[in-house]
């Protein structure tokens, strides 16, 4: 069952010429959009299904710097302050509360390494705090104890997934950005070795720049024109309880469960094994780049075939017409829906009543599952296509991306606008993950 998510008005024609043409109506697409809407560009935004229908309303809501990689740092911090701003600024509602987040453990190694974070951090004048045992046990009620320690971030947050992305795109619609729905790209629009515009299920829009943040379907979306994008995908399965008494205002993970308050006092509840990598296609064309995370990070996840080996974002599809349809339009694919992992909701919601007795007898909501994008060092790319001028990608985000929305969102629109960055997009940029450059080995999640 997909997660609820608000609806957005899209215009009633596509337009035959813009500035800009975005394909994806998720966070970093609508948020690319305000920002480029707002300096006065002739933006277009183009969804294949609905404006937040996929990742961007199928995630946490979790808005944190704490136990971010350094090198998404800075562009998460510029986009708590854009949290911040954006709803008094633009007039909408994000449901965007500073309600912190706590982080428990037993492991020393994993004390250790939350330890060293937070020595790093300081640098970047963020200040997350360390917890001694003492501490941390009444930020975490319950009865399974034993924690030897935790972390805690009092500045990080939580926005509604349901609301934060449909509220941004109405907001650039209203400084002049056209949105389309039910509008997928069926390719690129390339003359003379340069981006001139998209060919759409509606028709062709020049645009001299293009920016692809097409989450799960970038890789195949460049595929489709010659071009390298390593990327895989986590199926992950959560639900949402109804509403139920306060345990804490905002996330709390521990090594056994994790859940995150929402606005209508429910939680969303993740288990530790909630993640499985498919094999498929795409996945073992790119399985050599993936190896140094797959092998960090093997605990986290778990191995599986199905039906995306056949069929979806990662799936064998040739060299496609643009002048018939495409998967894009294909029913089960408007929306990219993948079923919740069998044998994940129910343990966890037995662990939610274990670990929280005062949540015991509160009732499953909605279950789901998503399909969430990755890059092999976990960063995502915002960048450039230097060989193929006007093309822009903002994709790979790795399971942390609705937080970091915004600030991605204004770093896209500043590169496309030629204006010096917001932040450094270095670290961000698309090259590292095709020219031979050693991938470095991902950081926190």
């Amino acid at each position: 069952m997909s997660p609820p998510v608000d609806p957005v008005t899209s215009d009633p024609s596509l337009p035959a010429e813009m500035d800009v043409a975005i394909i994806g109506g998720g966070i970093a697409g609508v948020t690319a959009a305000y920002f480029l809407a707002k300096a006065g560009q002739r933006v277009a935004l183009l969804e294949k299904g609905v404006i937040a229908g996929e990742q961007s309303s199928r995630n946490w809501g979790w808005c944190r710097v704490q136990n971010r990689d350094e090198r998404e740092i800075p562009v998460m911090l510029r986009s708590m302050e854009l949290w911040d701003s954006l709803p008094k600024e633009a007039g909408i509602d994000v449901g965007f509360l500073r309600t912190g987040l706590v982080y428990a453990t037993r492991s020393e190694s994993e004390l250790e390494t939350w330890r060293r974070w937070v020595e790093m951090a300081r640098g970047y004048q963020f200040h997350s705090r360390l917890l001694s045992a003492e501490e941390v046990a009444p930020m975490v009620p319950g009865p399974a104890g034993g924690w030897i320690g935790g972390i805690h971030s009092p500045r990080d947050g939580r926005a509604e997934p349901r609301k934060a992305a449909p509220a941004i795109a109405t907001a650039a619609r209203k400084l002049g950005a056209s949105i389309h729905q039910r509008c997928a790209v069926r390719g690129l629009d390339i003359e003379g070795g340069r981006i001139a515009g998209v060919i759409t299920e509606h028709g062709r829009l020049r645009a001299p720049q293009v920016l692809l943040a097409g989450g799960a379907w970038s890789s195949m979306m460049l595929r489709r024109h010659g071009l390298g994008l390593p990327q895989s995908s986590i199926r992950s399965t959560v639900f949402l309880t109804e509403p139920a008494p306060e345990i804490t205002p905002g996330g709390l993970y521990t090594p056994d469960i994790t859940i995150g308050r929402r606005e209508d006092g429910s939680y969303i509840v993740a288990a530790n094994n909630r993640g499985q990598i498919e094999i498929t296609p795409q996945g073992m064309r790119y399985a050599r780049k993936f190896w140094p995370t797959l092998v960090a990070r093997r605990h986290m996840v778990k191995f599986g075939i199905g039906a995306s080996f056949f069929r979806g974002p990662e799936a064998v599809v040739g060299r496609w017409r643009m002048d018939r349809p495409t998967i894009f339009e294909a029913d089960d694919m408007r929306i990219l829906d993948p079923a919740p992992k069998a044998g994940v909701a129910e343990p966890a919601l037995k662990q939610l009543a274990t670990s929280y007795p005062e949540l015991a007898g509160v009732k499953m909501g909605r279950v789901w599952g998503g399909w969430i994008d990755s890059t092999p060092d976990a960063v995502p790319v915002i960048a450039p296509v230097g060989m193929l001028p006007g093309l822009y990608l903002s994709t790979g985000y790795s399971g942390h991306g609705f937080g970091i929305g915004p600030g991605a969102g204004q770093l896209a629109a500043d590169l496309i606008l030629g204006r010096t960055p917001a932040v450094d997009p270095s670290p961000f940029r698309y090259e590292r993950l095709i020219d031979g450059s050693r991938i470095q080995k991902p950081g926190m999640m």
